[in-house]
């Protein structure tokens, strides 16, 4: 399935996101990621710098779930598919993992790329939106930061 322009500025702009995996007996995990990028049209690779439960999980069960928001204006996207794993010996590991290489510079060790085929994209919003449908995006911007105690950038 090919990701729209809107999913891929939101991956972009998004610092965070979730990897849900299922582990060969059944057990649910859900971890976050800072390295990620979308890839090509139909592809999002992750980087595994410290993902041991993730990456046994995808071996036994190649079923996974990404999920992104902006927490400020609390919507995003979820995306499933199958996911991959890239280990820095394969010939595929450099063309994957490119951004996340460069994003990661020598801070980050990248022990393999996840490779994650996008199948199913779904919006994921806040329940607020459903029960104030007439607050605009500025509102419920104000909202959050204010629930968040923060100030936005001037």
């Amino acid at each position: 399935m090919k990701m729209n322009e809107t999913m891929r500025v939101e991956l972009d702009r998004s610092v965070l996101c979730w990897l849900a995996t299922v582990s060969a007996d059944g057990m649910p995990n859900v971890s976050p990621k800072e390295m990620f990028a979308g890839f090509g049209q139909e592809a999002i690779v992750i980087a595994d710098i410290a993902s041991p439960v993730s990456v046994r999980n995808i071996r036994a069960n190649p079923k996974v779930c990404v999920s992104f928001i902006d927490i400020f204006r609390q919507r995003g996207f979820k995306a499933a598919g199958t996911a991959e794993i890239i280990a820095p010996d394969e010939d595929d590991f450099r063309r994957y993992g490119a951004d996340l290489i460069e994003n990661a510079g020598t801070d980050f060790p990248i022990r393999h790329v996840i490779l994650v085929t996008v199948q199913h994209v779904a919006r994921i919003k806040a329940p607020s939106y459903f029960l104030f449908p007439d607050r605009s995006e500025d509102e419920m911007m104000r909202e959050a930061y204010r629930t968040y105690g923060m100030q936005p950038a001037s």
